[in-house]
C-alpha cells in the first residue's frame, strides 16, 4: 500500500510538471522581409533560445508579412494562432494605444532622450500590455523619421504647400497634422508610389531606409534633417505562452534578445547612413535647416496637440512624457 502511495505520488508530481516539460514552439510574426538583418538577427535569437532552454523553446518565423498585417497578427496572437509578433510602433499602438505617445512630432530630439524616456516609462508600459495578454520582451529602436518632398523644406510654411502622403491608420493622428496647417492625403504605403506619380501627393515622411528601399525618394527628392519622431517597435509574444516556459531560463532569454535588439539598433544606424549616401549619388539633397528653425516645427506641432491628448492616448501618460522630459533637460543642460 505504501509503494502504491509513492508510485500515484510520483504520477501525481509529474503530471502537475510536464507542461513545463513540453516544449514550446513560438510562431513569430513580422513584415520585415526574409533576407533583411531584423530576420536574420531572429532567426540566431532562436538558436540562442533553443540552446538555453535545452530545446523547450523553438521559434518558427513568418516573415515578410505572410502572417497578415500588423493588426492582423495582433489578432492572431489574442486567438493563439501565433505566438508572437515583432511590431513596429503600429502593432504595438494598436495593443496599447498610449505607447503612441512616442510618436508625437517633434518632442524627442535625441536618442538619449529617447532612452531616458524609456527608461522611466517602458515599466509602466510593460504591466499596462500585460493586462492585454501580451509580454513584451524587448523594445527595439530602429531610427528616426524624416520628411522628404518635392520641393526643398525648411520651415513648417515650406511644409504647408506640399501634399503630404499619410498612411492610413491613425485617426488622431491624421487630424493633428491638419490641425496643424498641413494638408494630408492619407494613403496606405503600398499605394504611395502611385500617388507620388499621379501627384495626388508630393511628400511623405519615413525612415530614410525605407525611402531608399521603396524607391520613392527620386519623385520626392528633398530631405529635411530634422527628426520628426523615432520609430520604436517591440518584440512581443502571448503571455500564455511566456508564462509556459520555466522561470529559470526567462532572465538569459531576455537578456539575449536585448543584445539582439541593441545589435539591431547599431545596423539599422549603420544602414541608415549607407542609404542616405546611396540616395545622394542618385540626386537626393539633403537641405540644411537654419538656427531656430526647429522652434518653430515644435510650435506648430503643438496646435495639433489636443487633436492626440485624450484621444489617442491619455492624458496622464501625456503629462508623465511631458515631466520626464523635462527632468532630462534640466539636468543636461
Amino acid at each position: 500500500m505504501k509503494r502504491l502511495k509513492i508510485i500515484f505520488l510520483s504520477l501525481f508530481v509529474l503530471a502537475i510538471a510536464a507542461p513545463s516539460l513540453q516544449a514550446v514552439t513560438i510562431k513569430l510574426g513580422t513584415i520585415a522581409p526574409e533576407r533583411s538583418p531584423w530576420v536574420k538577427e531572429l532567426k540566431l535569437l532562436g538558436l540562442e533560445w533553443r540552446k538555453i532552454t535545452n530545446g523547450k523553446v523553438k521559434i518558427k518565423i513568418y516573415a515578410g508579412g505572410i502572417a497578415g498585417s500588423e493588426e492582423d497578427m495582433a489578432r492572431k496572437i489574442r486567438l493563439g494562432i501565433l505566438g508572437g509578433a515583432v511590431f513596429t510602433n503600429r502593432g504595438i499602438n494598436n495593443i496599447y494605444p498610449d505607447s503612441y505617445v512616442l510618436n508625437i512630432p517633434f518632442y524627442m530630439d535625441s536618442i538619449e532622450e529617447l532612452d531616458y524616456i524609456l527608461e522611466k516609462m517602458s515599466p509602466f508600459f510593460e504591466k499596462e500590455i500585460e493586462k492585454k495578454g501580451f509580454k513584451v520582451i524587448v523594445w527595439a529602436k530602429a531610427g528616426w523619421v524624416n520628411f522628404f518632398t518635392k520641393k526643398p523644406i525648411q520651415y513648417p510654411e515650406d511644409l504647408k504647400k506640399h501634399k503630404i502622403s499619410f498612411t492610413t491608420g491613425a485617426p488622431a493622428m491624421e487630424q493633428a497634422w491638419k490641425q496643424s496647417g498641413y494638408h494630408i492625403v492619407p494613403n496606405e504605403l503600398k499605394d504611395m508610389m502611385m500617388g507620388l506619380q499621379s501627384g495626388m501627393v508630393d511628400s511623405f515622411y519615413l525612415p530614410p531606409i525605407m525611402a531608399a528601399s521603396g524607391q520613392f525618394f527620386p519623385l520626392a527628392p528633398n530631405m529635411c534633417p530634422l527628426k520628426i519622431a523615432p520609430l520604436m517597435g517591440g518584440f512581443v509574444i502571448s503571455k500564455r505562452i511566456w508564462d509556459r516556459i520555466p522561470n529559470q531560463y526567462k532572465e538569459e532569454m531576455t537578456a539575449v534578445a536585448k543584445k539582439m535588439a541593441a545589435k539591431l539598433y547599431q545596423k539599422t544606424i549603420e544602414l541608415e547612413k549607407e542609404a542616405i549616401e546611396e540616395m545622394k549619388k542618385h540626386g537626393l539633397k539633403i537641405n540644411p535647416v537654419p538656427p531656430g528653425a526647429l522652434a518653430k516645427w515644435k510650435a506648430a506641432s503643438e496646435k495639433g496637440m489636443d487633436a492626440l491628448v485624450g484621444k489617442a492616448f491619455s492624458k496622464e501618460i501625456f503629462d508623465k512624457l511631458v515631466r520626464h522630459l523635462k527632468e532630462f533637460r534640466q539636468s543636461n543642460k
